[in-house]
């Protein structure tokens, strides 16, 4: 990445703050969602960060957001009187996903005005808290990446997360870029075709197998498939595919030249060594830097 161009650009990041529940940590609970492992991802590798955050009174508390104000991230946050909260129990190798508390709806109208001129958005939903509204919310020539997964599940406290049919959404029609993890597609839907316009991308992630990524191109899709980078053993899977996603994003703001080139599957490779690197991370805290991630890259001699 080109140092002369990091901090150029200005990248929105909008979703409600989890808390996972956590017996190790003496709250019983740590922050969590796309919000807050994007945007710290994001700033760590050089790109000036927004993000606009809603959490209920435990979440706004949360020491992980001055790790985020740490990293230069402009912090915002919008009250909320429930957001979601999540218990993650390991199945086996599965990871299952159970529902605490659900989140009130996050609205396009908290935005600051003065924020409505970011060069591009993460929508990061957690819980299905960006109403429809929010598609409308920034000007045309913002560009628009969707964390999908959070509009595809129904949430009922007390349960386990159930998958729901792929949806073409107001904000999945809004995005040019789309990120959604495998297991989060088990719900079917209609073709992808039937979905998604022909100019707009899908990663669809898959942990330690790695990521495929279809790419439109001269009217049909094509699908590259790109593994983990280098593939490494699993402390906590937590915000691996939120990393993905934000790294993606940051390089394709940093080297906006290299989408839809033969070139481009370095973007590819940037995310999927975020990604790597973060699944051997203990926390939110130490979501991978700039520094890491050149020297994951680096060819070894």
């Amino acid at each position: 990445m080109d140092d002369s161009s990091i901090g150029a650009t200005d990248l929105l990041v909008v979703g409600a703050a989890s808390r996972d529940i956590d017996a190790t940590d003496p709250r019983g609970w740590r922050l969590g969602g796309t919000v807050s492992y994007g945007a710290l991802a994001a700033a760590r590798l050089g790109i000036r960060v927004r993000a606009l955050i809603g959490a209920d009174e435990r979440a706004a508390t949360a020491h992980e957001l001055d790790t985020l104000r740490a990293a230069h991230v402009d912090v915002r946050i919008v009250p909320l009187a429930t957001s979601p909260v999540f218990e993650n129990r390991q199945m086996g190798n599965v990871r299952v996903q159970h529902v605490r508390a659900v989140s009130d709806a996050l609205p396009a109208a908290a935005l600051p005005v003065e924020w409505r001129s970011a060069t591009a958005v993460l929508f990061g939903p957690v819980a299905g808290e960006l109403p429809d509204e929010w598609a409308t919310a920034l000007p045309n020539d913002c560009f628009a990446a969707l964390a999908w997964q959070g509009l595809l599940r129904q949430l009922v406290p007390g349960g386990p997360v159930q998958t729901q049919p792929l949806t073409a959404s107001p904000l999945v029609r809004r995005a040019n870029v789309i990120f959604v993890s495998a297991e989060d597609v088990a719900g079917g839907g209609p073709p992808l075709s039937d979905l998604l316009r022909d100019d707009q991308e899908l990663f669809v992630t898959q942990g330690d197998k790695g990521a495929l990524h279809f790419r439109p191109a001269s009217g049909a899709r094509h699908v590259r498939f790109m593994p983990p980078l280098p593939p490494r053993p699993a402390i906590d899977t937590t915000g691996a595919g939120d990393v993905f996603l934000a790294a993606y994003l940051a390089a394709r703001l940093v080297a906006p030249q290299l989408a839809g080139t033969a070139d481009d599957w370095r973007l590819d490779a940037i995310a999927a060594a975020a990604a790597s690197l973060n699944v051997a991370a203990a926390s939110l805290g130490e979501v991978p830097g700039l520094r890491e991630l050149c020297e994951a890259l680096m060819p070894r001699a």
